[in-house]
């Protein structure tokens, strides 16, 4: 009997890739051939995102855009999982009739059952439970991330409930897996040739916080650390009132603990964090900076910043503008205040209007372009150990890396000029040029 062709579209942030990976885990090999090309797919599955509204669009572009291969391709089954179909479970079907399966974040377990439902003709199912699934070092994964790094979901869910995100209600309350089962993950990932661990959740330092027998992040750490074969852990999704002195201490001194820190603050302004729900202050925000910096001299931070959240004035963009331009982080992310149904800030007053959201934005991140241009030249002659992950995108001719500095995809990147190395090796690379967010080095022979 001939395979079945299965291919996946992972929409949004690296959470839902571990979503879609272990999906796409629950389908048989004996039955079923995973392909990178949706054209040659009998089963199309679209895992979306629905954070916000260019989330929202994109996953809708590209469920109608796959949909053509009903017609045009092999396509027999499309279906789409994910945020969604579980923020709209109650109006996607009728609006999308080209789609024969709509799944929540919380059924991915029952991809293979419900597809085969479909494969047999019976009409459209649409299947949206309450978010509570919760993945464990048994569950079947298929790693799409290259050989040498992987990301671990710790934990699901989240119960911050910042007032303009709409993730409580998508992925449901905050749910922690047990140090013992991510220990396990990370040893089966290292089996497999894995040797830079990404810890992830909606909050990685709420970690254990749901639980009833004493899981902290500190404590999941000084596990990891243990596993045999890892050289890099990294830290994504830290929510800076959960960053403690342990945590800086247990970073500044672990030798496999990335010095990078991603710390999204979203604003300084007092007023404007207060209306957000967020529960440190600007005094907080600065002191924690400083012991970070204290603690750490090398570190990295990235964070992220709303601007045009409800009611934001000139004056509080301005503080916002002149924190960022002091150059307190490596890495910055800007993104303008979305207005989400369900959530407490889409009714607050004082809506502000797209065009300042965009003008404020861009600004924003032209300071933040100047600061990273002058960090990076102030690493010139510097070395560092780089990752190599493969051939530049520019050129076959320089190959590119990542150091502890540079997280996959978000961040920039190493292109190395001299010297050989094969894909997934650690070297020393002396940095011997920069631009705003890219390195540029040679390889030194020990």
């Amino acid at each position: 009997m001939e395979k079945l062709k299965v291919s996946l579209i992972s929409l949004g942030c690296p959470k839902n890739l571990v979503d879609s990976e272990v999906m796409l885990g629950h389908f048989p090999l004996d039955r079923y051939e995973i392909v990178l090309d949706e054209s040659q797919a009998d089963i199309i599955i679209v895992n979306t995102c629905a954070f916000i509204n260019d989330a929202k669009e994109e996953s809708i572009d590209t469920i109608l855009e796959v949909a053509d291969y009903k017609e045009d391709g092999n396509c027999k089954v499309l279906a789409v999982a994910g945020c969604l179909p579980q923020r709209y479970q109650n109006a996607l079907k009728e609006q999308m009739p080209e789609v024969d399966l709509f799944i929540g974040t919380s059924e991915g377990e029952q991809i293979v059952a419900l597809i085969e439902q479909q494969l047999d003709h019976s009409d459209p199912v649409e299947k949206v439970g309450i978010p509570d699934y919760l993945y464990n070092h048994e569950t079947p994964r298929v790693n799409s991330s290259p050989t040498y790094s992987s990301y671990i979901k710790i934990a699901e869910g989240c119960s911050n409930h910042c007032s303009y995100c709409i993730i409580p209600q998508l992925r449901g309350k905050l749910r922690s897996r047990s140090i013992a089962s991510v220990v396990a993950e990370a040893e089966n990932l290292v089996a497999q040739g894995v040797t830079e661990i990404i810890l992830i959740a909606q909050d990685i330092t709420d970690f254990g916080a749901d639980r009833d027998d004493g899981a902290t992040l500190v404590k999941l750490l000084q596990e990891l650390v243990k596993v045999d074969g890892i050289v890099w852990i990294r830290l994504l999704y830290a929510y800076p009132e959960g960053v403690s002195d342990d945590l800086i201490e247990l970073i500044a001194t672990e030798e496999k603990i990335c010095n990078y820190l991603d710390l999204p603050l979203q604003h300084i302004d007092d007023q404007i964090l207060g209306q957000m729900n967020r529960h440190l202050n600007e005094k907080q925000t600065r002191e924690l900076i400083q012991r970070l910096h204290d603690r750490i001299p090398d570190l990295t931070l990235r964070t992220s910043f709303i601007v045009g959240f409800p009611g934001e004035t000139i004056e509080q963009f301005d503080k916002l503008f002149k924190f960022v331009n002091a150059g307190h982080f490596e890495r910055v992310g800007v993104f303008p205040y979305s207005r989400e149904d369900g959530t407490p800030a889409a009714k607050f007053a004082d809506q502000v209007p797209a065009r300042t959201k965009k003008s404020r934005l861009k600004k924003l991140m032209r300071a933040q372009a100047r600061v990273s241009f002058n960090h990076n030249r102030s690493l010139l002659g510097q070395t560092e150990l780089v990752l190599v992950e493969g051939y530049s995108e520019e050129t076959e001719l320089l190959l590119k890396g990542r150091s502890a500095r540079q997280a996959p995809d978000i961040d920039g990147q190493y292109l190395i000029t001299s010297g050989h190395a094969n894909i997934g090796e650690y070297v020393r690379l002396e940095i011997t040029d920069s631009s705003e967010y890219d390195l540029i080095g040679e390889i030194v022979k020990d």
